[in-house]
């Protein structure tokens, strides 16, 4: 997703060892010419790790597919595959797609450090039985921290950043001035791409990272650097390993994965239950199932996330909020508009809204088949807002239709 924020700037401590102190290694080394540094890749690693990453690699720009990986992504959006995400079709003054090569917004960039943070936990999975009206929020959206005493939500995007600016910090402190900047999902690169690059993992068949060790639930930070990188070794990729397996494209309810590798956001239910605003196509609303913020599905049947493959994640900032697992949703359907600000003040689900939060629901509602949800329905049924009053409609005539079918033997 693509927002702007207001981040924090305070750079928390990092133990010297990671930094270069005495008897390390430090993150530069100078070049032949005694006049450049560049980047040593296991320290800059061990850099990220101390600063609280679960896993970092640093990879040279441009990097050897980076041809390949700019012409699938033209082709993804000639195809209409971002559907009302205008800003990653965004182009420069000379018509170039402004996310297809790092080099584009910043010809500078002579490096990239990818960073990843896991938020995997031992909560259920979106694919396990649930309460009987229960909905789903995707696990990513779950996060907070303690602040004075209490549970907070958080937003990964803040948290992230602020250590990518701890790493950036001592950075600059160890080399001085060079060009850098630090993204979480809101700068115009393709952080996935870079991963890659950064043998960090592979892309799954469900368009996902997927790291051998980590599994997919991780987030992705990326810092450009104009400092070469320390040629010694090259990063080891790694190479597929999704085999013949399809699990991922055979749960998607909506199709949205319309080939191996090839996912239409048009179709998946995280596009439409948080980038997508108004009405949603009704023949996709059957799939949207109990889903009211994101989706893990493809996620979860992945063989890469099982428990006993993928490590529970123990991150202080990222820790889940139990209220948000399988969370109810008449509880969620009674908040107005201040407790829900409340319940989500600082939480990636503010980025929905409140009437597509609203949406969400009614469509999840009318999934549920549960007849008492009627009322609350009706009600929505003639709201202002032109997305919750057609979903609400939509819910309303599939409950009756339900109702109104002969009984099964």
């Amino acid at each position: 997703m693509n927002i702007d924020y207001q981040y924090e700037r305070s750079i928390p401590a990092v133990p010297q060892e990671a930094t270069g102190g005495p008897g390390q290694r430090g993150t530069a080394a100078p070049c032949n010419d005694g006049h450049e540094a560049v980047l040593n890749p296991e320290s800059v690693r061990a850099l990220a790790l101390a600063c609280g990453f679960s896993e970092a690699g640093l990879v040279a720009l441009p990097y050897p597919n980076e041809d390949r990986d700019a012409a699938r992504f033209e082709s993804w959006v000639g195809a209409g595959r971002a559907g009302s995400m205008k800003y990653l079709e965004r182009t420069t003054e000379d018509g170039r797609l402004v996310r297809t090569r790092p080099a584009v917004p910043f010809p500078w960039a002579r490096s990239a450090l990818v960073c990843m943070a896991i938020y995997n936990s031992a909560q259920p999975r979106s694919t396990d039985s649930a309460p009987e009206g229960a909905g789903w929020i995707a696990r990513y959206a779950w996060s907070s921290r303690t602040e004075r005493g209490e549970r907070r939500p958080s937003d990964y995007h803040k948290v992230l950043l602020k250590r990518l600016r701890a790493v950036e910090a001592r950075l600059h402190e160890e080399l001085g001035a060079f060009e850098s900047r630090a993204y979480v999902d809101t700068g115009p690169v393709v952080e996935r791409s870079l991963a890659v690059a950064a043998g960090l993992g592979w892309t799954g068949k469900n368009a996902c990272l997927i790291h051998p060790r980590l599994g997919s639930f991780g987030f992705l930070a990326v810092l450009l650097t104009s400092l070469p990188v320390e040629m010694t070794a090259t990063p080891l990729l790694i190479p597929d390993r999704c085999g013949t397996c399809t699990r991922c494209i055979d749960a998607c309810p909506t199709q949205a994965l319309i080939a191996p590798y090839q996912m239409d956001a048009t179709r998946c239910i995280s596009y439409l239950t948080i980038e997508h605003k108004g009405p949603l196509a009704s023949e996709l609303l059957p799939g949207v199932g109990r889903q009211i913020f994101g989706c893990d599905i493809c996620q979860d049947v992945c063989p890469w996330n099982r428990p006993h493959r993928a490590p529970v994640a123990v991150d202080a900032d990222l820790a889940p909020r139990p209220e948000l697992v399988n969370p109810a949703l008449e509880w969620l359907a009674g908040l107005d508009l201040a407790e829900w600000e409340g319940l989500f003040n600082g939480s990636p689900v503010r980025r929905a809204g409140f009437a597509g939060f609203r949406r969400n629901l009614a469509v999840a509602m009318g999934n549920s088949g549960l007849r008492r949800f009627a009322p609350r329905l009706e009600q929505w049924a003639d709201e202002a807002d032109e997305g919750l009053r057609a979903a609400a409609r939509w819910a309303l005539e599939k409950l009756q239709a339900q109702e109104d079918a002969p009984d099964r033997p």
